[in-house]
């Protein structure tokens, strides 16, 4: 018989291994907090799953220092286009770089991402990841939450944490355990996906297409430079499981001459993809469980944004659990993690639904309406540019400021001494920051909030043509005149809090997003 089960102790632990969790661990671990990542599994997946980045994750992973050992393994996106059967294009989005100073798609394969992030986060010497953790039970008490799980053998293993996030994925055992109810938003298919290793280098122009044709509704996209991403709808009266053999899928592959004698099947498997989301983020009695990723929302495929929405749960989660950890912010600051990202992840789904909606039509009759409303259309307007993304919900945000939550800009500038390049690269990650057209705003904050802003890691910079931070191509004065203002104060998410007219208005800035930092809310606020 088993004994009771030794219990560890962290500030945080992670269920799930994935890039979700092994992001938010590296954050938070070199913000100095002990991190404890639970995963069932004995090893990490080394199989492609997820292959698009967008640019506003791309600046994600550069803080981490992560981004230049990925880009060998990306491969940018010129193009995706929406074409019909007859290949006459519905609808084309062009790539090019993005508001976040990277390219606006990035095309990978998620093993090579993963196999970076475990290396980052075994240098991290407070973390850690417990492979083979099978957790079975959640509870709170005064002291935190408490973990339970078993092992391979049976033993019992249990981890008493601080706050827990569950990035468990769309099955999530932590979802089930506090009975969270999902959202379905009652959009789904099946499809098989497979991803193939060409023998020789093909020019796949433009990289994305989609193709809407009824008899198969088909991606042929990127996986990366050397691979490629198949999938392909299963049609009434097909099964799934036969629809994912080998010799079922080399069958759909011979339209693009690809078959055994040439080419590498080096993932194939059915699945159904869910138009979902969790009813709340944050569990537990205490609200001391946050969901995260797969666990908190699935989408579509189309929008290719369902890794990147899990990325920037873990980027809006790092920054405010360290707030609360160290004591400068209370735990009520965590119910601004689900009013934010929430609202967020639905418009992304909405957008993948909508996506899908043209793409899954198997009616000949439906799908020649829909040509003939969207052809002329993509002939007379041509390649649309990618969407800036959704701003947060409410949270930690300026009310009323009609640019709060908006993704701040990255763009090239020179620091006095030559230093030159993306802002981020120059000036480093600083947390939050306030920037100024006209001079360093931060100077003009009285003593008593100067010293609270530089608490909470806050600094600031006057970045303009000239400067001591030289904007050189003028790309953050054009944001400063589009955004009707001189000063911007932005999060350590890359997210604004807001923006003040003139250098006067940034103690009142600073003010409010005190006042948001550190209010406590209540059920209803939230």
């Amino acid at each position: 018989m088993n004994g009771p089960p030794a219990t560890a102790h962290a500030d945080v632990a992670i269920l799930g291994a994935g890039p979700v969790g092994q992001l938010l661990a590296v954050l938070l671990g070199n913000a100095g907090w002990r991190v404890e990542v639970l995963e069932r599994r004995p090893y990490p997946f080394d199989i492609p799953r997820a292959v698009h980045l967008d640019h506003e994750v791309a600046r994600i992973l550069q803080a981490v220092g992560l981004i230049g050992e990925l880009l060998p393994f990306t491969e940018a996106m010129d193009a995706y286009e929406w074409r019909n059967g007859r290949g006459d294009v519905l609808l084309a989005v062009q790539g090019g770089r993005g508001w976040s100073g990277w390219p606006e798609s990035l095309m990978f394969c998620q093993a090579d991402l993963e196999r970076i992030l475990a290396r980052r986060l075994g240098e991290v010497p407070n973390s850690n990841v417990n492979w083979q953790w099978d957790v079975n039970g959640l509870e709170e008490h005064p002291e935190g939450c408490e973990v339970r799980g078993r092992r391979p053998d049976g033993s019992p293993v249990s981890l008493v944490a601080q706050w827990v996030v569950a990035c468990d994925g769309a099955s999530s055992t932590a979802r089930a355990l506090l009975g969270v109810p999902v959202e379905d938003l009652g959009y789904s298919f099946e499809w098989v996906v497979a991803d193939v290793i060409p023998g020789s280098n093909r020019n796949w122009r433009p990289l994305n297409v989609q193709i809407c044709d009824p008899a198969r509704p088909t991606t042929t996209v990127s996986g990366g430079p050397g691979r490629r991403r198949f999938e392909f709808l299963c049609l009434p009266g097909e099964r799934l499981e036969d629809m994912s053999r080998p010799e079922a899928i080399w069958q759909l592959l011979r339209r693009w001459d690809l078959s055994p004698s040439n080419a590498t099947l080096e993932r194939h498997a059915g699945y159904r993809f869910r138009s979902q989301i969790a009813s709340r983020w944050q569990a537990g009695p205490a609200g001391r469980v946050l969901l995260a990723g797969d666990a908190a929302h699935q989408m579509p495929p189309f929008a290719g944004q369902g890794l990147c929405a899990g990325l920037r749960d873990a980027a809006n989660l790092a920054w405010k659990l360290d707030l609360v950890l160290s004591g400068a912010a209370p735990p009520d600051l965590m119910t601004t993690y689900g009013s934010e990202r929430s609202p967020v992840a639905r418009s992304e789904i909405e957008l993948s639904v909508a996506l899908g909606r043209i793409a899954c039509v198997l009616d000949a009759a439906e799908a020649a309406e829909r040509d003939a409303a969207m052809v002329p259309t993509a002939k007379a307007t041509g390649p649309m540019s990618v969407p800036p993304p959704p701003a947060l919900g409410p949270g930690v945000t300026n009310p009323g400021d009609g640019h709060a939550g908006e993704l701040g800009l990255q763009a090239a500038v020179i620091a006095q001494g030559g230093r030159s390049g993306l802002f981020d690269d120059v000036v480093g990650s600083r947390g939050w920051m306030l920037l100024g057209a006209l001079g360093d705003p931060a100077a003009a904050l009285p003593p008593a909030l100067a010293e609270w802003y530089r608490e909470i890691g806050g600094s600031g910079l006057h970045v303009a043509p000239g400067a001591p931070l030289d904007d050189t191509e003028g790309s953050y004065l054009r944001w400063f005149t589009d955004l009707g203002a001189s000063v911007v104060l932005q999060r350590p998410d890359f997210r604004l809090f807001g923006t003040a007219s003139d250098i006067a208005g940034t103690t009142e800035l600073v003010r409010a997003a005190r006042q948001a930092v550190l209010a406590r809310r209540t059920p209803a606020q939230d």
